[in-house]
């Protein structure tokens, strides 16, 4: 068998992969396989004749078959992004919105006893309450051991430079005063979730107790920052209070729950006189009672007409059921951090 020959016959099984069925020529695959077979085994009748042969193999073998699907990718994207528009344009802008929620599910469409829908995402109908008024409000902790004395006299000494700088600004002195007052729940609940989880052990219910705790300080603020617009030195303030109470009393709830669980007691206290003088001022007139900020109304089920009085009053209230556990958690046994005794009920209805 001559070279030429064995050519030829390479050519005929390699023809199929060579002249690819994406060639954009005209002329049939097995018409260009014949005249190339024809060139090399009796060397054609013309030198351009097989100069188009070798141009049209050359034309076949540098269009690579990954080219294609590349462009039928970008045809595809085309043609979705075109459906898409499509589809979205009849679509109201308010369904186009992404599903935010926590679980990565669309939660579902709450609404409240009259009917009408729910707006807030911080807390849900069922927890919300009708507060308890009537609770005791003059009760107070005399301080008797040294740790009693010392946590007494320094929420005391706080009260000081916070008297100077707000002095009868009672809106800004509650709005301080709540960012401060949601921070030693959070603190020692979580304390006590981190020992239960290193010792195996039950808490008694004071998690949940002090992260609620946390959390209905937390709605206060919420409720004042719609009555005080706060400032931004009092913005600043706040951080920095902030700062320097948080690692203050989580150095302290580490050294002797009994001594932190005191101080927010006598914190309390203050509070509920801070609240007292509040309403004061707003009966006498001194302070605007502006309508109860809409929050106020569904988190407490205040009546629609209420003002801001009604909203001090059931924040004042809150403020000594506060005061009533905390007493309570520093007057029980300790053993480490674990509280030995069930939490006091937290009656806010």
């Amino acid at each position: 068998m001559t070279s030429r020959m064995g050519g030829a016959l390479l050519l005929r099984h390699l023809g199929g992969r060579l002249f690819s069925t994406t060639t954009t020529t005209s002329v049939p695959r097995s018409t260009a396989i014949g005249e190339a077979t024809n060139y090399l085994m009796y060397g054609g009748s013309a030198p351009a004749k097989g100069m188009a042969v070798w141009v049209r193999i050359s034309s076949v073998r540098m269009a690579s078959t990954t080219a294609s699907p590349a462009v039928g990718r970008e045809d595809e994207a085309t043609v979705a992004k075109g459906a898409a528009a499509k589809e979205g344009a009849g679509t109201p802008p308010s369904a186009k919105k992404e599903i935010a929620s926590y679980w990565g599910i669309q939660p579902s469409k709450l609404v409240k006893e009259d009917g009408t829908e729910w707006k807030w995402s911080c807390f849900r109908p069922w927890e919300t309450y009708k507060s308890n008024i009537s609770i005791d409000l003059k009760k107070h902790h005399v301080p008797t051991t040294f740790l009693d004395k010392v946590a007494y006299w320094t929420v005391k000494a706080l009260r000081i430079p916070t008297d100077i700088f707000f002095q009868r600004r009672y809106g800004c002195r509650a709005m301080m005063l709540e960012t401060v007052a949601a921070v030693p729940g959070m603190v020692g609940g979580m304390l006590l979730h981190l020992r239960s989880l290193r010792r195996f052990e039950h808490t008694g219910g004071w998690v949940r107790v002090l992260l609620e705790e946390a959390e209905n300080e937390r709605m206060h603020l919420m409720t004042f920052m719609e009555v005080a617009k706060p400032r931004w030195y009092e913005r600043a303030l706040v951080i920095a209070v902030q700062g320097v109470f948080f690692n203050a009393y989580f150095v302290g709830y580490l050294l002797s729950p009994k001594f932190a669980h005191r101080v927010v007691g006598y914190l309390e206290e203050e509070a509920i006189h801070s609240y007292t003088e509040f309403l004061k001022d707003l009966e006498a007139g001194k302070i605007e009672n502006v309508p109860a900020p809409a929050i106020a109304v569904d988190y407490w089920r205040l009546p629609a007409d209420a003002t801001l009085k009604d909203v001090v009053t059931v924040v004042r209230a809150d403020e000594a059921h506060h005061r009533d556990v905390n007493h309570f958690a520093s007057d029980i046994h300790y053993q480490g951090m674990e509280l030995k005794q069930t939490p006091a009920p937290l009656d806010y209805h």
